[in-house]
């Protein structure tokens, strides 16, 4: 009984971040005639009143996101086009993003660095899971594969620490950047501002949601070397 409750608490951890933050977002996808621009649009209305002029907007089909290199806010093609609540709040995230970009916010440019290292770590990781057998067969350490095991858990685990370290710039560019400029600007009627901190919330647990999903990569590498 208590390792089913342990196995029911592990797979909320892992799947509810993500499940609750795709429910949140799809909630509010719906087109709504009186918002008088798409998703992309406003992001490119909003960058103009900041005088952000060399800061660009870009359709992707890579999830929405800012490119601190390119100088880039970048939207999936739903929120690019449309009119929905999940749409404008995205954009102004994003936004937010580039908002930290401009002004030096140093935990953003930190957590670049990080992202890329964790990019690294998890293909390293990969690789070490794949020469787990070959190691094992061809060295004959008794072990061996053990430890190889617990570095490529090292690694695939990096991703999930790193986006739980710099959580604090997902919040910030929600409620410290995007929110103020959605109220100051009154791009939200009084009904819209509670599903707008829903969005923004979901927008900022999307990268820690996704992560610890692919903690399930563990799982399967491990029924992998059991055979």
């Amino acid at each position: 009984m208590h390792i089913l409750i342990l196995l029911l608490l592990i797979i909320a951890i892992i799947f509810g971040p993500q499940m609750w933050a795709k429910w949140v977002l799809k909630k509010y996808k719906s087109p709504r005639q009186d918002f008088p621009g798409t998703g992309s649009e406003l992001a490119q209305h909003l960058l103009n009143e900041l005088n952000m002029l060399h800061v660009k907007v870009e359709v992707t089909e890579l999830g929405d996101h800012y490119d601190p290199n390119a100088k880039t806010v970048r939207l999936n093609q739903e929120n690019w086009d449309s009119k929905s609540l999940t749409a404008i709040v995205t954009a102004a995230h994003e936004v937010g993003h580039a908002i930290q970009d401009h002004v030096g916010y140093q935990p953003l440019h930190a957590r670049t660095k990080l992202i890329g290292f964790a990019r690294i770590a998890e293909k390293l990781g990969a690789g070490l899971m794949i020469m787990i057998p070959i190691v094992t067969i061809l060295m004959r350490i008794p072990g061996a594969w053990i430890l190889m095991f617990l570095g490529g858990l090292a690694s695939l685990g990096t991703s999930v620490i790193v986006h739980l370290i710099t959580l604090p710039v997902e919040w910030d560019a929600s409620f410290a950047r995007a929110l103020p400029i959605l109220e100051k600007g009154q791009y939200l009627s009084a009904k819209d501002k509670r599903p707008a901190h829903r969005i923004l919330t979901a927008c900022a647990l999307t990268y820690v949601a996704s992560s610890l999903a692919s903690l399930l990569n563990l799982w399967q590498w491990f029924a992998i070397l059991r055979r």
